[in-house]
């Protein structure tokens, strides 16, 4: 749901696909069919980083890395297009392409001791099944009577040998016999011919879900390239670069410093800062100068990158407030804010920082009330005047005629799409800089035109607990650590709190919910716990842990909305450190 793919992929993705379709040929063997099968997944997906080829008896195999000797991630079956006999329908599943997957299975699964196979899948081309080797883990790994006959008939212990006997003696009878449903994703290619063969743009957008169903990201469950966890290294380099920093390896720390000497640009955010500090004798006036450091160059470094850091940080959250009024205006322009048609100097951003956001409409002054109408009022110290700033300088009083060349791995491009060169003035730089990314969260079901790097909040939570950490090298608890430790200690806490509370000895959230009748009650003792993050930088770990909160509440059916309604139409639980929220229809709350 999260990936959003973008025009190149999506027409790469279409020609490939309409290729699989126009070379299938009733007269040709299985083989045929089924390399036809392994040529579309590796020219649109798989080729650079999974290695794709038959593996034993196995039709075609997906590996979970780019060779031979990884471990396996995907089963696929293929048949062609014309064995109607032996392929899987909607209706009827036990047949032998689906007996072959078992088999397929077993030996991944129990000989190989193989615990990283995804998913199965059985193809016709046309026809696509695709199993959770979760659902096979279930009904056939977990099975001992099963187990025990695949065991002997590997070892030629049956009345039979060949994989014929084990379809129809074991797998067949055996997979009538199942109590479960077995579930399913099944799609006809053929469906999608109109999006796929006109020429009509927006119908492409039909083809979203198709595209990301085959992609390495589900069927193979891979984590997703722009989570919380990655730093954009080029975001973080070019950020660093207009500020006028750069990072430096001490031992094992990475530190970020000063530019050295001779490679200093007045231009940037640092150096700006500094020169005024210092012709303003601003460090003497402050009261107690020696806090930032023992010479007089460290204590203008010191107060010139704190006041630089409020500013981008203060200038960031508006790039990602910006991009969140546009996405719920539906891309409308006009919500954008952050550009030098708007912001034409230093005293202009000044402007919007406290006469703007810190203020409420009602009492914002003329010249800025018309510029930034459609700028709410933020009540966050965030845009308030820091001491800092009160005793030193205002962003408003850096010299606006100042350029910096640009970084020599820009994102910026030129007319003819070659990396720009040459110097830019710094605010319009910054600018620039940020809007060739895209601050948007994930999950429209839309296809992204212009292909922009996606920076979403953790990423940029990362940036700032990095930069602000700089002194003693910045350390920043990863995602999928502060998810683990979020549910394994608030799970306890609750259950540990209705303990107490209720007297009830419950060992899991399990049997927490089949006590609960009183919701009211119920909600009052989960938010009679407090959570304490002494360390608090971005706050990461306190986003989590609410994140986690409201998912146990989810769970223990008692998540109601403010007049005490419960909310039963919609699902919550916290995956991949976000909490993802969807409809009775199972789509993306919007």
């Amino acid at each position: 749901m999260k990936i959003k793919p973008n025009r190149t992929e999506i027409e790469s993705f279409k020609t490939n696909l309409i290729e699989l379709l126009d070379r299938t040929n009733d007269t040709e063997s299985e083989e045929f069919h089924k390399n036809l099968v392994s040529d579309f997944l590796k020219d649109t997906y798989y080729k650079n980083n999974h290695f794709i080829n038959t593996k034993g008896r196995n039709d075609l195999v997906i590996h979970n890395g780019n060779k031979a000797k990884s471990t396996v991630g995907v089963i696929i079956e293929a048949k062609k297009p014309t064995n109607k006999a032996e392929m899987l329908t909607k209706e009827k599943i036990n047949v032998k392409a689906f007996q072959e997957l078992v088999l397929y299975y077993l030996r991944e699964r129990i000989t190989q001791k193989n615990l990283e196979i995804k998913y199965l899948v059985a193809t016709n081309i046309n026809e696509w099944f695709i199993f959770d080797s979760n659902v096979f883990e279930k009904q056939f790994a977990q099975n001992k009577g099963l187990i025990k006959q695949f065991n002997d008939f590997e070892n030629g212990r049956l009345a039979g040998k060949t994989t014929d006997f084990f379809y129809k003696e074991i797998a067949e009878p055996f997979v009538n016999g199942l109590k479960n449903d077995i579930e399913f994703t099944f799609f006809d290619i053929r469906e999608y011919e109109k999006p796929l063969r006109n020429d009509n743009p927006k119908d492409d957008n039909k083809l979203i879900s198709l595209f990301k169903l085959l992609s390495p990201e589900h069927l193979l469950k891979l984590p997703f390239a722009n989570d919380s966890n990655s730093l954009d290294k080029r975001f973080y380099g070019e950020l660093l670069h207009i500020i006028g920093l750069s990072e430096t390896k001490d031992g094992s720390k990475k530190i970020i410093e000063r530019n050295k000497k001779g490679e200093r640009n007045t231009g940037s955010f640092l150096e700006n800062a500094i020169i005024q500090l210092d012709s303003l004798d601003k460090i003497n006036r402050l009261d107690n100068p020696s806090h930032f450091g023992t010479t007089q160059e460290e204590r203008l470094f010191n107060v010139g990158l704190e006041l630089s850091i409020t500013w981008i940080n203060r200038i960031l959250f508006l790039k990602l407030l910006e991009a969140q009024l546009k996405s719920y205006h539906k891309g409308d322009k006009s919500y954008e804010f952050l550009s030098i048609d708007k912001i034409q100097n230093y005293d202009d951003l000044n402007s919007l920082f406290f006469q703007v956001l810190a203020k409420q409409q009602s009492e914002r002054n003329e010249d800025v009330t018309e510029l930034f109408a459609k700028v709410p009022y933020l009540n966050s110290s965030l845009f308030e005047p820091t001491g800092i700033e009160h005793g030193t300088l205002f962003i408003s009083n850096l010299r606006d005629d100042k350029t910096i060349p640009i970084y020599s791995s820009t994102v910026l491009k030129n007319d003819s799409g070659k990396k720009r060169t040459g110097n830019l003035n710094a605010l319009e730089y910054l600018f620039e800089f940020l809007n060739a990314y895209d601050f948007s969260s994930e999950g429209k079901e839309e296809i992204q035109e212009d292909n922009k790097t996606l920076i979403n909040a953790s990423v940029l939570g990362l940036i700032f607990e990095k930069i602000n950490g700089y002194k003693d090298g910045s350390f920043f608890t990863p995602g999928f650590i502060t998810m683990y430790m979020c549910r394994e200690t608030i799970r306890k806490a609750v259950i540990q709190k209705f303990s107490e509370t209720k007297d009830w000895n419950c060992k899991d959230i399990d049997s927490l919910y089949d006590k609960i009748e009183d919701r009211q009650e119920a909600n009052n003792i989960i938010n009679s716990l407090k959570i304490c993050d002494p360390a608090v930088g971005s706050g990461h770990f306190l986003v989590s842990a609410l994140n986690e909160m409201i998912a146990i509440k989810n769970d223990l059916k008692v998540l109601q909305d403010r007049d005490g309604k419960r909310l039963k139409e919609y699902q919550f639980e916290v995956v991949n450190d976000e909490l993802i929220v969807t409809d009775e229809d199972g789509e993306l709350f919007e």
